[in-house]
């Protein structure tokens, strides 16, 4: 069974940093997508950034200009969002999704991913 667990959302002041992290538990595929995603109050869920373990692969949302970063520490099974310069409409809860699909075509879509993270919640004042 895949389990994902969030952590590190927390409120701070635009401009400000913080770092993602999601601990990946029951994983057997040889290959894996993970992807952070968004949801901000009243609107649907958005793909922020995903990475393909097993490769160095790398996917952004173009709105996201550089600010964020995706990692994994593989030794830990651990996958990391960076977030800084930090915007009000960063505002949401984000949440990290497995899969054993390619990430290439598939990472946008979060009716692709089967598992999920519980969330975790950042908050950015303006």
């Amino acid at each position: 069974q895949v389990q994902l667990v969030e952590s590190g959302g927390a409120s701070v002041q635009a401009g400000g940093s913080l770092r993602l992290s999601c601990v990946a538990s029951g994983t057997t595929w040889r290959r894996v997508c993970v992807v952070w995603f968004r949801q901000p109050p009243g609107k649907e869920r958005e793909a922020v950034a995903g990475i393909r373990t097993g490769g160095l692969d790398t996917y952004y949302h173009d709105s996201m200009n550089g600010r964020f970063t995706i990692s994994q520490d593989t030794a830990k099974n651990t996958y990391y969002l960076q977030m800084d310069s930090l915007k009000p409409e960063d505002t949401a809860m984000y949440y990290c999704a497995a899969s054993g699909l390619s990430c290439l075509n598939n990472w946008r879509i979060p009716q692709r991913f089967d598992y999920w993270g519980q969330g975790t919640q950042v908050t950015v004042s303006s």
